[in-house]
């Protein structure tokens, strides 16, 4: 078991990038600059959901657009494999 270490550490670093990046795009959105295709952002909720909608809800960004609906769907995904792992 000595990966299960690495492996929590990993997933915490991906969820605190993923929370960054929401925050970064939400300070960029404010000054009207260069932001974060929704793509890139969608794609690092899948991996960090948890970092993600914590960022939504914390910054009130990408609330109201259709795609940021499956964020929470992704941590529904990831709590079901970590579910189906502990079995």
């Amino acid at each position: 078991m000595p990966l299960l270490p690495a492996a929590i550490a990993a997933y915490i670093l991906v969820n605190a990038v993923s929370f960054a990046a929401f925050r970064r795009d939400k300070k960029l959105a404010g000054r009207a600059a260069w932001r974060t295709p929704e793509r890139r952002l969608l794609l690092l909720a899948f991996f960090g959901p948890l970092g993600a909608l914590a960022a939504m809800r914390v910054f009130r960004h990408k609330t109201q657009k259709a795609k940021f609906r499956l964020v929470p769907l992704f941590l529904c995904l990831h709590i079901g494999i970590v579910v189906l792992l502990l079995l």
